[in-house]
């Protein structure tokens, strides 16, 4: 099997980790393209030049940022005879209007995974290709944890409505209200290191800041859909608590569970405050053991490879030994 990505920018550490932890656990080969937009070429042999299965080839699996990025499958060497199955995996997929016209008329893809699931019946409609949902997770075997002792009671990661975005506003509103508070923490340009020093920062918070892309719009967010994020799976990963206004689609809150979020009615930074007081009151360690428990349960990448795993027929030992401990963690965390 191989495994096809595009390395972004620091915000994509998380995927940039998950990557390489599929790529092991499928014992894939991992490849590292940059991208490259289509030619005349790409988009002429798309209309006439058709994929012909090989029985008995490789498999391909793409990961992709965007839809944009389907269009790296023109940069893998004779893909259209080489394998006998290919399958994508698109992150940001609530960008259906960014879907390639190559992919509505080519046939190249036997499946798409999307992290979206309300946009399947649209991806189905536009790709005529099988969808199915395959959401965020997070690696919560081995850098996830409940830890007991946590230094500080609420931190920012991330991108924030404007009245919570300067850190030392919500320093001085913290310490008026007796809670301890961080903000941004240190961004490394190694995308691994990033995302392992992410991890260590979550474990150290009883609650961690988010608000949907709704409530906290930005310039490269998605102006009506609302989408999960890597702050929201990391930290229930590390036995915090999310704080803020998680996304309300339905298969988004099919992921959580009471006790996941601590949600506030409004943006307002004194309504959150108050919130955060009368939930820290309430804390304790249980809460923390509670989360990390349930995250094995429902968000560890695990679940989602062995369905990758299931989709292509293959049986990875490195993946189902881990699946193994992950239901030993889970059974002895219950």
């Amino acid at each position: 099997m191989i495994i096809v990505y595009c390395e972004k920018k620091t915000g994509w550490a998380p995927i940039s980790y998950m990557v390489r932890l599929a790529a092991k656990l499928l014992e894939a080969e991992l490849i590292i393209v940059k991208y490259k937009g289509l030619n005349i070429r790409d988009k002429l042999s798309a209309l006439f030049l058709k994929r012909k299965s090989a029985n008995g080839g490789e498999k391909l699996l793409l990961i992709c940022s965007s839809p944009t990025d389907l269009s790296l499958i023109f940069q893998i060497e004779n893909f259209k005879y080489r394998f006998d199955y290919i399958a994508a995996w698109v992150i940001d997929s609530f960008w259906v209007d960014r879907i390639p016209k190559f992919v509505r008329v080519s046939g190249y893809f036997d499946h798409i995974f999307i992290t979206s699931a309300e946009d399947i019946e649209e991806w189905e409609q536009i790709t005529k290709t099988p969808i199915s949902w395959l959401p965020w997770a997070s690696d919560v075997l081995t850098l996830g944890g409940s830890k007991k002792e946590r230094k500080w009671d609420l931190i920012r990661v991330g991108r924030q409505p404007i009245e919570w975005d300067d850190d030392d506003i919500t320093y001085k509103r913290c310490m008026d209200n007796n809670i301890s508070f961080s903000g941004r923490p240190d961004f490394f340009e190694d995308q691994l290191r990033n995302q392992l020093s992410l991890m260590e920062y979550y474990q150290q918070a009883k609650f961690v800041l988010a608000f949907s892309n709704i409530e906290s719009p930005g310039s490269y967010t998605h102006p009506v859909r609302a989408y999960l994020t890597a702050r929201w799976v990391d930290t229930l990963a590390c036995g915090g608590v999310v704080a803020g206004m998680s996304p309300k689609e339905p298969s988004i809150q099919k992921l959580l569970w009471d006790g996941a979020t601590l949600e506030f009615d409004t943006v307002n930074i004194d309504a959150g405050m108050s919130s955060m007081v009368d939930a820290l009151e309430r804390w304790s360690p249980s809460h923390a053991s509670y989360n990390y428990t349930q995250s094995l349960r429902r968000l560890d990448w695990r679940w989602r490879f062995v369905e990758i795993a299931n989709l292509f027929d293959l049986s990875p030992n490195l993946l189902f030994s881990d699946i193994k401990l992950l239901e030993s963690e889970i059974k002895k965390n219950s």
